[in-house]
């Protein structure tokens, strides 16, 4: 009787009626072409000692030399043992193969639907307000507020199966919900279609298949965990691959080179707390600010406390996110043209335009591509390829969704600088009076007490205002009392986005009249061909 034990891989078991053969330490899954075991053998009902020996069971030369060894420990036919030990390898043959079969079927499958719910999905897709509707179900899956912040994640991961995927970095203090906020619109991804990650190490990207990330949407919870990485990174977002050339040792113990190459392009989404530090990485990517106002905060604890109550409907939840994954689902790889991209502009305040343009350029595009049941199909009439346009609305409903996008690429100070700045030139202040401590300004501690800032917090804010000139050092010493500050002429920000708006209206305005013009022409040449039809039918 002949039994195969499977259960701990650690020590698989394999016994006839008269050996019993444990593999210690299991056997490896990669390189077929060998198949190195440790084996402890041992005769079923004996007190003889086991036997145990380290070998290659496909070197004929060493499994000759066992055969013969336990042939003599054991005082057994060494016809019987080999037969054994051919029993043993095919055994362990066929485990091996359906491990790698095992292994290979626990990746994530591809989400099937039915035709059913592929034309409920198309349905859903062809809805007049469908942003609208993306962002009513958006709320209804657990996020709360951050309205535009979640769309724009959401269109970032639909962006995935575009030519030019867009990348999204999430900033806000610490405790502010930023991971949850990604996880929770990540949720509405089909899982199959992205990967997440806390940690990388520093060659990991190289050593995915040439193409097994490619349309990959790829969350990284902190971007303090990916340091390691943020060149490859940056890499595939510009280039859309990366490829890394190593040495390795062929079979015959030589040395040689190969080129591993990993093809994109991928979407990346992150979080972070330091805008400064990823700054390289900022400018190819969306930075959305989430809301850290009491407001938002009351929301969060409200749900926070309806959820343990269990006066959440969860199935709810569940039920919108897979529809939301069936739409993304019946989504088709699609070439998007902008026939307005000459009329748009950058705002001139927006610093590195070079970056911003293709980024406001892409959010344009994966608009469309999210509205591609709502446009007409057209062929190239050089190539044949099938290709869908931007509609003066797709322009009109990005550039909303952008607008603080860019207002905040054309700020100099950073997010979080800019709403302490905004709170401390706020009339209700106590600490900006001129003649508070006898006319020499405020100190760090003058702060603290209206606001329970951490020190190195509020050191940092208080160093990038005097950078910027919007405070002025006034005295004070490091070491005891600290620095004193005073505030120079209040910075207008107010009219810095006042013209950003009136650039970014005016190209809207732009690109309408371009395209009712369009319209127009195409309709008179639709009216001159028929006429000219009609003429030439009374003719005949």
């Amino acid at each position: 009787m002949v039994n195969f034990n499977t259960e701990n891989p650690e020590s698989l078991e394999y016994a006839n009626d008269i050996l019993k053969q444990t593999i210690l330490g299991g056997i490896k899954l990669e390189g077929l072409d060998r198949m190195r075991i440790t084996l402890k053998i041992e005769l079923i009902d004996s007190s003889r000692p086991p036997v145990r020996h380290n070998l290659d069971l496909y070197n004929d030369n060493q499994l000759e030399k066992l055969i013969r060894k336990v042939a003599e420990r054991m005082e057994i036919g060494t016809s019987v043992i080999a037969a054994s030990f051919s029993e043993l390898t095919e055994c362990l043959e066929k485990y091996r193969l359906d491990e790698i079969k095992r292994q290979a079927s626990t990746d994530v499958e591809k989400l099937r639907l039915t035709e059913k719910q592929k034309k409920d999905a198309i349905g859903h897709l062809k809805t007049a307000n469908l942003l609208d509707e993306t962002i009513n179900d958006l709320q209804k899956t657990g996020i709360q507020g951050e309205k535009e912040n979640a769309l724009i994640l959401y269109l970032a991961m639909t962006s995935r199966k575009m030519r030019d995927p867009l990348s999204v970095i999430c900033l806000a203090k610490s405790g502010t919900g930023k991971s949850y906020l990604m996880e929770k619109v990540a949720e509405c991804i089909p899982q199959m279609d992205r990967k997440e990650h806390t940690q990388f190490s520093g060659n990991s990207f190289y050593y995915f298949k040439r193409e097994e990330i490619k349309g990959t949407v790829f969350l990284i919870e902190d971007l303090d965990g990916a340091q390691a990485v943020m060149f490859p990174i940056r890499e595939l977002q510009t280039k859309k691959r990366i490829s890394k050339t190593v040495t390795i040792k062929d079979r015959n113990g030589q040395m040689r080179t190969i080129t591993l190459i990993v093809e994109g392009p991928v979407s990346v989404i992150g979080c972070t707390t330091k805008e400064k530090i990823y700054e390289d990485n900022a400018n190819r990517a969306i930075l959305i600010y989430l809301d850290d106002s009491k407001e938002q905060d009351k929301r969060i604890m409200d749900y926070q406390k309806l959820l343990r109550a269990g006066m959440i409907e969860t199935h709810k939840e569940h039920l919108l996110q897979e529809k939301l994954q069936y739409m993304q689902s019946v989504l088709e790889p699609i070439k998007v043209v902008n026939p307005f991209a000459p009329l748009i502009d950058i705002p001139k305040e927006v610093f590195k335009p070079r970056r911003a343009l293709p980024l406001l350029l892409s959010f344009i595009e994966a608009v469309t591509f999210y509205h591609q049941y709502q446009r007409e199909q057209k062929a190239d009439e050089k190539t044949g390829e099938i290709y869908i346009e931007v509609h003066p609305e797709d322009v009109e409903k990005a550039i909303h969704l952008m607008q603080d996008v860019l207002f905040r690429k054309a700020d100099e100070l950073s997010g979080a600088a800019r709403e302490f700045y905004q709170w401390v030139t706020d009339k209700e202040r106590k600490f900006t009076d001129p003649n508070l401590n006898k006319g020499k300004g405020f100190f760090a501690r003058d702060v603290r007490a209206e606001s329970r800032i951490h020190p190195r917090t509020l050191n940092r804010y208080l160093n990038e205002l005097t950078e910027y000139g919007l405070l002025q050092v006034t005295g004070g010493n490091k070491n005891t009392t600290g620095y004193s500050y005073k505030l120079l002429k209040k910075q207008s920000i107010e009219s810095l986005q006042k013209s950003i708006t009136d650039q970014l209206d005016k190209v809207i305005e732009t690109v309408w009249k371009s395209y009712e013009a369009k319209e127009k022409k195409t309709s008179k040449k639709t009216k001159t061909a028929k006429l000219q039809d009609s003429k030439t039918v009374v003719g005949q």
